[in-house]
């Protein structure tokens, strides 16, 4: 299937590693130039090599979602001067706040819902010159499920699956489109279920076994939702939040 990302300009953040590098790789494979921005500068100059080595025109520098946004919005304009315009925002950065302390609310609030709303606004003057314009924003199962108690991450992403819902809704009169991709448990080496594997093993077999499945999805799974929901092959889809966990969670959605 051609999902229509030749030549098209993509920006994804958070793309040196997880599925950030996977979405980034698969948007490359499939003929678009791609900007990123992740903390690491000398992971986003390997990538940026990565990328160029598959054929694709890659930017990057480094930027983080922290703070005044103006390494970010410098980073995006960087990405759209290099390309000459852009076409798809990929927003995939999480502060993974967990615990109960009053700074991981203030830093799931800084870097999902306000690293989220700097992110479109530093894109948007360049979704609206596209014609065609695509956000996707990673959030996760716990938006729409408390399983695993209260917790900043949960709600920052729900917060975020409401605000890209209203988004898309009043970006569709634009032809600019707006989802949401929300993974189950995604391991990776190096990722936080790689570091619970090894910390808590019987809270990741515990984990596993509530999967129909059996196993937990790979980055490059979510990458394929992702760049499917951002393609032109998705042109007729906004508004969503795609759940993609191998039915772990035991809902009828209408």
């Amino acid at each position: 299937m051609d999902l229509g990302l030749k030549d098209k300009k993509a920006f994804v953040t958070g793309a040196s590693r997880g599925i950030g590098l996977r979405i980034a790789r698969l948007l490359a494979a499939e003929g678009a130039d791609v900007g990123i921005c992740a903390r690491d500068a000398g992971a986003v100059s390997e990538t940026v090599a990565e990328l160029k080595g598959l054929g694709a025109r890659a930017f990057g520098v480094s930027a983080d979602l922290k703070g005044d946004g103006a390494d970010l919005k410098a980073a995006i304009d960087g990405a759209a001067q290099a390309f000459g315009g852009l076409d798809i925002l990929i927003q995939n950065v999480s502060a993974m706040a967990v615990q109960m302390r009053q700074k991981d609310w203030d830093a799931g609030y800084q870097v999902d819902i306000l690293g989220t709303l700097r992110s479109v606004d530093a894109a948007m003057p360049y979704l609206q010159k596209s014609g065609a314009g695509s956000i996707v924003v990673i959030g996760s199962l716990a938006s729409v499920s408390g399983h695993a108690g209260p917790q900043p991450y949960g709600a920052m992403k729900a917060a975020l699956v409401h605000y890209i819902s209203g988004l898309a809704h009043s970006l569709a009169p634009q032809n600019i489109r707006a989802n949401t991709v929300s993974p189950g448990a995604v391991f990776f080496e190096g990722g936080v279920w790689h570091q619970v594997k090894q910390a808590a093993p019987k809270r990741y077999e515990e984990t596993i076994a509530r999967n129909p499945m059996g196993r937990m999805a790979t980055p490059e799974e979510i990458a394929n939702a992702a760049v499917f929901l951002a393609s032109p092959a998705a042109g007729f889809i906004t508004g969503v939040n795609l759940i993609v966990d191998g039915g772990t969670s035991q809902r009828v959605q209408f």
